[in-house]
């Protein structure tokens, strides 16, 4: 399918990332979730790949030609979310001493950032199914980061969609009341001295036996995930968990057909508060139709991030380096959408 603009949406492109990204209108992208591959970590296959330069600050400029077009695609609310590894230095020449970090994902964070990326978070994928290490004289590694970037200060971010459970229930009972003893005024306050507890929000929560939001708590920047197995040909494979709490939170249901502005929850009454949490309405007066919010993935792979996208009614867009892999990530979206099909409602 293929919208007025031009813009490809639900389709693999084959070929260079960059070269393909070109090629799509700006600011057509609400969100954007890839992992492009790592420094020196696996050939696959493929001439002019991605991360078999020949040391680490090449690899950086490759992955930063890409985070340009990205960039350029992204809408002004979109976010762009980076999941990279790190790697081991086998010679100096690769960009540190031999058996040092080569801190590749930091060279490119820092690159970003003072291009004008805003580094909203950095996420620890702590792997709960790391791969075995025979390594003696270091600590195994054991998680990856996810980078969060937003283009502006201003994004859709629907922190509602992610919540957690809360880790204790609602209180029983309460303590009494300590009275608070204040200085006098103009008083030099000392280490014991507190000042007055102006959050009421939370002070009315405690109150009432409610510990936190009725939705749940917000998830935090380390996540317990383990890694993805995929019985194919691809060797690294998103685990979908990865992707669906960026996709919940930043790719929108949808969004306006005239200007592409997401539509917005609703406010709606929920255990005495105000939520957004009500049907979704429109965030501009364009009096348009909308349409499914729309996730790139520049490291289509085997396609995680359309299974993820279609399962919660996204759209998406996918470039692919390799036609052997694109091949296998279509096939494999196939038999998914067969799957849904074929179940009972």
């Amino acid at each position: 399918m293929t919208t007025q603009r031009g813009l490809p949406r639900n389709e693999i492109l084959i070929g260079d990332a960059v070269t393909r990204l070109s090629e799509l209108p700006s600011a057509s992208v609400d969100c954007v979730i890839t992992s492009p591959p790592y420094f020196a970590l696996r050939d696959y296959g493929h001439a002019g790949q991605l991360g078999l330069e020949t040391d680490v600050d090449g690899w950086v400029q490759s992955v930063l030609r890409v985070t340009s077009e990205v960039r350029r695609v992204l809408k002004p609310t979109g976010a762009f979310w980076l999941n990279l590894g790190d790697s081991y230095a086998h010679h100096l020449r690769e960009g540190a001493p031999k058996k040092s970090l080569l801190m590749g994902p930091e060279r490119i964070a820092l690159s970003m950032t003072r291009g004008g990326w805003l580094l909203r978070n950095k996420v620890i994928w702590a792997k709960t199914n790391p791969m075995p290490s025979n390594v003696t004289d270091r600590l195994s590694a054991t998680h990856e980061f996810v980078y969060f970037f937003t283009k502006s200060p201003t994004y859709f971010f629907d922190l509602n969609a992610i919540r957690v459970p809360h880790s204790s229930g609602h209180t029983h009972g309460h303590s009494p009341k300590k009275s608070r003893v204040y200085p006098p005024a103009g008083a030099l306050p000392t280490r014991t001295d507190r000042p007055p507890n102006l959050n009421t929000g939370l002070a009315a929560m405690s109150d009432s036996g409610v510990v936190g939001h009725p939705l749940g708590k917000n998830p935090g920047d380390v996540w317990q995930m383990g890694t993805a197995s995929f019985h194919g040909d691809h060797f690294a494979v998103f685990p979908p968990r990865l992707i669906e709490r960026p996709l919940l939170a930043t790719c929108p249901e949808r969004v306006c057909t005239a200007c592409g502005l997401p539509w917005l929850p609703s406010q709606k009454r929920l255990s005495g508060r105000l939520l957004a949490i009500g049907p979704l309405q429109a965030a501009c007066a364009c009096g348009a139709g909308w349409q499914l919010g729309l996730v790139l993935d520049p490291f289509f792979g085997a396609g995680t991030t359309a299974l993820v996208a279609e399962k919660h009614q996204r759209d998406w867009l996918g470039v692919e380096l390799n036609p052997e892999y694109a091949a296998l990530a279509s096939t494999r979206l196939a038999d998914w959408r067969a799957t849904q099909e074929g179940a009972t409602p």
